[in-house]
């Protein structure tokens, strides 16, 4: 219910948004999604989800292809299973869209290595994360937990980006 309810927010919530990047709107945003959930039903969320709002138009793809697939793999992957295989055209947008990542990454250093598409380093990077570009992403967006991949470098800083508060 609380991810139908952030996307509908999302969509059709603008008064929300400065609460999702800026704290001193964080409760504002808190006690909107507070009563879509007690007074929503959960299929009338889905289809008003579905409905997508028509200022979105050619630009819904940049803007919610990497939280939808983030998305989509927070459902997936609440329950252990194999990561899919996803398509090389899939992939090769994730990656272009990881372009933005140190705003993400929140001032920890890294280097993304995604053999195949490329590496990209954001600031003086001491840990290299290399992986598929959507296990970039999951862990570019705080999914560090269930993101399939490899961490290298000193001990003490792979330690802190795998527990760092990561995404937006």
């Amino acid at each position: 219910m609380g991810l139908a309810v952030h996307l509908v927010m999302r969509e059709r919530r603008p008064d929300t948004w400065p609460g999702i990047l800026i704290p001193r709107f964080a409760p504002y945003a808190g006690r909107v999604h507070g009563r879509l959930c007690e007074t929503s039903d959960f299929l009338a969320l889905v289809d008003r989800f579905a409905r997508r709002p028509w200022w979105l138009g050619p630009l819904d793809e940049l803007l919610n292809l990497v939280e939808y697939f983030v998305h989509h793999e927070d459902v997936r992957r609440a329950v252990p299973s194999e990561p899919r295989e996803l398509p090389a055209g899939m992939e090769a947008v994730l990656w272009k869209r990881l372009a933005a990542s140190r705003l993400l990454l929140r001032g920890h250093p890294a280097r993304l290595v995604a053999p195949g598409f490329g590496a990209r380093s954001f600031g003086e990077p001491v840990v290299t994360v290399t992986g598929a570009p959507g296990e970039l992403a999951l862990f570019c967006f705080g999914r560090q937990a269930v993101a399939r991949v490899e961490l290298d470098g000193p001990e003490a800083e792979v330690a802190a980006l795998r527990a760092a508060r990561l995404g937006v």
